[in-house]
């Protein structure tokens, strides 16, 4: 059960990633900040998703 929360961590973080790096192709950008904050926001969907699951592990 633990082997999957990892592999669903990098499947947020990866997609979260690739529509950041979708978005500054779209409008072209130079400095890549779609990509920055999409990656950023995966890491914390991620981190909530995680938690969540850990608390029904404990109930």
């Amino acid at each position: 059960m633990l082997t999957g929360i990892a592999f669903e961590m990098g499947a947020i973080i990866f997609l979260a990633a690739k529509g950041g790096n979708w978005l500054d192709e779209k409008y072209q950008t130079e400095k890549r900040i779609f990509t920055a904050i999409a990656t950023l926001l995966g890491v914390a969907i991620s981190i909530w998703v995680v938690l969540r699951q850990l608390k029904r592990i404990q109930n």
